[in-house]
């Protein structure tokens, strides 16, 4: 364990089995309403790859679905990284210093992605690192709910105004994300001392979470996260991903972008993502969702799920728009029903 994570289990984090390094949460799992009161959460299963060099931006400007060349240290912004037929490996949380670009993804698939991207490097001035443990970045909390703003400021002072607006200074760099529950989410990533000195103030003041509470607040803030069950499963805009600024479709090329491009004009498919409940805490990403009116063949697939503290889980389920009038049930046309929640965001429907 790092210094972080030992801190961490000294104030009662409850850890994934299978993994030492993993919050899963300090005890009891957070429900909607405790998240929508406010709430802080130690984030610790994802991963940071910095990239660095003349030639920095310009690499990546070429590798993703997003503008790189023109992403201003005071803002952050979605990115994906498609496969040549334009379907997604990887999405990324994505910013910039002075001294490197980041691209922030799930630690289960960030060494195989970064991997595939410095393969790409080829002449450009750019090189990629593992981050994640540097002590500039050894901790990250998330912060959400009625009270967290608050909470956050009183810490480290100046919070970025407006969604993937970027502050940093010396108790590190806070990012403000989509809204979730109608009141912001900032993601605190810091040194272990900064966090540790601030954690007590936060814990009496705050829900207290792990991964769980901060995969279902972003789940309710409509925001999609490619994990290893879905790498090459979905097209940008299946999983909404324009519609959360994750795309430019003005830029240059990059794998994947032709299709891209015409799944958003020439398409054929209704497909969108959506946020869901059903009454199995046990539901995953990659699991498939049927309508009882064509039982035979899966309508969708859970892009994200995270239990909801209340026996179930909740979910973004990407899946035929037509099929969101119809009885859809979780894993197969008998299992347990899924009920549709309304997204924090308009739901065009798109041919693709």
């Amino acid at each position: 364990m790092s210094n972080w994570t030992e801190y961490l289990a000294s104030q009662g984090a409850r850890f994934h089995i299978d993994e030492a390094t993993q919050v899963e949460d300090f005890g009891r799992t957070l429900t909607t309403d405790e998240l929508a009161a406010g709430f802080v959460a130690p984030v610790t299963d994802l991963g940071l790859i910095a990239v660095a060099g003349d030639d920095a931006a310009g690499f990546l400007h070429n590798q993703l679905t997003n503008d790189v060349e023109h992403l201003g240290n005071g803002e952050a912004r979605l990115a994906g990284y498609c496969t040549p037929k334009g379907r997604l490996q990887a999405t990324f949380l994505t910013w910039r210093d002075q001294d490197a670009v980041y691209l922030q993804l799930p630690r289960a698939i960030q060494a195989p992605l970064q991997k595939r991207l410095t393969m790409f490097v080829l002449r450009a001035k750019a090189k990629l690192r593992d981050a994640t443990g540097e002590e500039a970045f050894a901790a990250v909390l998330g912060f959400g709910g009625a009270k967290g703003e608050a909470a956050l400021r009183a810490q480290v002072g100046e919070l970025p105004a407006a969604p993937y607006g970027k502050t940093g200074g010396d108790k590190g760099t806070v990012i403000r994300l989509a809204d979730a529950f109608g009141v912001p989410r900032y993601l605190w990533i810091t040194s272990t001392g900064h966090a540790q000195a601030a954690f007590p103030a936060f814990s009496a003041e705050l829900a207290l979470g792990g991964n769980q509470a901060w995969h279902l607040a972003a789940i309710h803030a409509g925001v999609p996260q490619v994990t290893q069950p879905t790498q090459e499963q979905f097209v940008p805009q299946m999983v909404n991903l324009e519609l959360l600024g994750g795309v430019n479709f003005k830029k240059g090329c990059y794998p994947g972008q032709e299709i891209v491009a015409r799944s958003q004009y020439l398409g054929k498919l209704k497909r969108r993502t959506s946020l869901a409940t059903v009454e199995n805490a046990a539901a995953r990403a990659g699991d498939e969702v049927f309508s009882t009116a064509d039982p035979d063949q899966p309508c969708g697939m859970v892009v994200n799920a995270a239990p909801n503290g209340l026996g179930g889980a909740d979910m973004l389920v990407e899946m035929k728009l037509a099929a969101l009038g119809e009885d859809v049930r979780f894993g197969s046309a008998t299992g347990p029903a899924l009920r549709f929640l309304p997204m924090p965001y308009q739901l065009d429907a798109l041919d693709i």
